[in-house]
């Protein structure tokens, strides 16, 4: 049978929610941008959906598969929106949580900075019964006491409980029989257990990740519950999957039993499309920056690839899952500019969100935001704002920047507006220098990949600030998330913690881990139905030296385990250990602690940027427009980005307008368009 040919990606942000499309049957793709519903997010995706519909022509039938970034994950943990929960682990082991590690990241502080308990001590419950570091049971459950602690659970009146017992990655026999017997008793609790969420080593970080799990799971199956129930409603019967951290999809079921790994669902898909457009562009290192209207996202590409940890962190919660490496800070278009109580100017983290929004919205906002300050300095026009859907409030924006900043700092508008600018382009370059400095790398080795709706605007100050010379714009920068999300396939990572010295000895226990690991990949697979011709196993492990408390996360080269493969992944963890750190000890042994298998089926064959079928330029003449920049106003040609014909050079100061999103080009600096339609900026200053 003849698949529909329409495959969509939504991405729901803070602010607005991205839609990207591809038709099957012409090759064309599309994109648009909708206001985001806080009140009922899936409400926001089928008004997406339905305003492609109108505008591109197909019915709901042509719908092959969704695939869906969401932040509702995020926003829960942030604002701590999380049902009442428990903990069930080993006796003895009820304050792990509040012991946490110790990580000082202020050295001359006298106590430690404050922390986020999920679970309080009065419903943190130890379990009678211990498995040993072997996976041998110590001390078995005692059953008739394990009864008191789950009627005490059932009692605190939870809607989660998390079951995270110790050495139960090595044996979970404990952590099931306590499940089949809460569940039981408590048929309607969602419950999570550690071998199932994050079956590794290091009892702290597994048991928040486990918790973290459990308060989710009523928050992600309320939303794919109304998800579902609005998409039958409106005739949609396409399959839909869920963006993971990872950049992978998962099906809804498996999202909804597994919510801790959608916690950076949508900023992945950005991170994948910049990887796959730095490789059709020749560009090796890219800074993939992703701004929009609440959130700057920095993700790095060096050498061709992306950074996938096995560890992350939300609101200072430890996070042991599968992840894309990312830095974000509350740093967007809708970040609130306001006076401290010591007279600083300051810039965010705050933000107007949707609603109310920026002042010049019009719905409500009084504080001004950078979105205000960008339209006042003449670099977004107010009629032509979203594809001119959207008119904006230069009045208001003007007014709320002179009672909220002008006044109490004695600055004229444009020493107001330009301070906000400048305050949030240096948080915005600080952050890309946290993220490379970290690694040992120098951002005049790397070019920036800017998008998101309110990139375009910043990209080029921030680059000359952080010495950068090369900016890049993907053709569609305000939907590029959804663009990666577009091109994600089905992904699981399974993985096993056993120590093992990396030494031939070994060979045998690596060798059954593996294919344990690849048997349970492909059931997994089978459940999502991808076909054999569909499927990719690849492993990888965390290696360290012997005596670190650190591992670097390795691939395993394709083939047979063999001697070989031990040498060659001794290799690679060298090579990737000077990178970080700068030396390698070729001496010491090295000691594999998890072997991780991602299980890949694809669901299309990846489109590459420079096969995509865009609509050819309509040549039209550029306006002009005042623009404030570097100080002083000026002259600055307005074009149109779907004007631009590949080969085009446009010298700064310039604008280039699309429906979605502005981008300035500053003085200095030339702008190309390429044969794929995307925009590179480089630095050529005048002589």
């Amino acid at each position: 049978m003849t698949r529909p040919p329409i495959r969509i990606a939504v991405d729901i942000g803070g602010t607005f929610t991205d839609l990207e499309l591809r038709n099957a049957a012409t090759g064309r793709t599309h994109s648009l941008k909708s206001p985001t519903t806080p009140d009922d997010p899936a409400r926001g995706l089928s008004d997406a959906i339905a305003m492609a519909r109108e505008a591109f022509g197909f019915a709901n039938a042509d719908i092959d598969v969704i695939l869906h970034g969401t932040t509702i994950a995020t926003n829960a943990v942030l604002t701590r929106d999380l049902p009442r929960g428990a903990l069930i682990t080993t006796a003895g082991f009820e304050d792990v949580l509040e012991i946490g590690r110790h990580a000082r990241t202020d050295i001359y502080a006298l106590k430690g900075p404050e922390r986020s308990l999920l679970v309080p001590r009065h419903r943190r419950f130890g379990a009678p019964g211990r498995i040993g570091s072997g996976g041998e049971e110590v001390q078995p459950l005692d059953l008739t006491a394990l009864d008191v602690v789950i009627d005490r659970v059932a009692a605190s009146g939870v809607g989660s409980c998390a079951i995270c017992l110790l050495n139960a990655f090595t044996n979970p026999a404990h952590e099931i029989a306590i499940r089949e017997r809460l569940k039981a008793r408590c048929p309607d609790m969602a419950v999570s257990c550690s071998h199932e969420v994050s079956p590794e080593i290091r009892e702290f970080e597994r048991t928040a990740t486990t918790v973290l799990n459990a308060l989710l799971v009523p928050v992600i199956d309320r939303y794919v519950t109304a998800l579902r129930k609005r998409l039958s409603a409106e005739g949609i019967t396409a399959p839909v999957y869920l963006i993971q951290s990872n950049g992978g999809a998962i099906s809804l079921d498996m999202a909804v039993a597994a919510p801790v790994k959608l916690l950076l669902s949508g900023p992945s898909g950005g991170v994948l499309a910049a990887e796959r457009l730095a490789g059709v562009l020749g560009d090796p290192n890219v800074v993939g920056v992703d701004m929009g209207g609440t959130s700057y996202d920095v993700a790095v590409v060096a050498d061709g690839h992306r950074t996938v940890v096995t560890q992350g962190e939300i609101d200072g919660l430890p996070v042991r899952v599968p992840m894309v490496e990312m830095h974000t800070i509350g740093a967007g278009g809708g970040s609130i500019a306001y006076v401290d109580a010591s007279g600083r100017l300051q810039v965010g983290p705050r933000s107007a969100g949707a609603v109310p929004g920026p002042v010049c919205y019009g719905k409500g906002g009084v504080e001004p935001t950078v979105t205000d300050v960008n339209l006042i300095l003449g670099r977004l026009d107010a009629a032509t704002f979203l594809g001119g859907r959207f008119a904006l409030d230069l009045d208001g924006a003007r007014a709320a920047l002179h009672s909220r900043i002008e006044v109490p700092l004695g600055l004229t508008p444009d020493h107001a507006a330009a301070g906000i600018l400048a305050v949030v382009n240096a948080r915005l370059a600080a952050s890309i220098k946290f993220s490379l400095f970290a690694r040992g790398l120098d951002p005049r080795d790397f070019a920036l990949m800017s998008f998101g709706g309110a990139g375009g605007l910043h990209a080029i100050e921030v680059a000359r600030e952080l010495g950068i010379t090369r900016v890049i714009f993907p053709r569609d920068p305000s939907t590029f998330s959804a663009h990666g999300i577009l091109q994600s396939d089905i992904q699981h990572d399974l993985s096993l913690t056993d120590i093992l010295r990396l030494a031939p000895q070994n060979l045998p226990e690596i060798r059954a881990m593996a294919a344990d690991l690849r048997t349970k990949g492909a059931a997994l697979l089978d459940a999502d139905g991808m076909d054999a011709g569909t499927r990719d196993l690849s492993l990888s492990a965390d290696l360290r030296y012997r005596g670190q408390a650190f591992e670097l996360l390795t691939p395993l080269p394709d083939g047979p385990i063999d001697d070989a493969t031990l040498i060659e992944l001794r290799t690679r963890f060298e090579e990737l250990h000077r990178q970080r750190f700068s030396f390698d000890d070729p001496d010491e042994a090295v000691e594999l602690v998890t072997l991780r298998l991602t299980a890949t089926g694809r669901l299309s064959t990846p489109e590459t940027a420079s096969e995509a079928v865009h609509d050819t330029a309509i040549a039209s003449p550029p306006t002009q427009r005042r623009v404030h920049l570097d100080g002083a106003w000026r002259e600055a040609p307005v074009h149109r980005q779907d004007s631009l014909s590949p080969g085009l050079r446009i010298t700064g100061p310039a604008v280039i307008e699309q429906a979605y999103t502005t981008m300035l080009i500053c003085s200095d600096w030339v702008l190309t368009v390429t044969p794929s339609g995307d925009l590179i900026a480089t630095e050529e200053p005048s002589t």
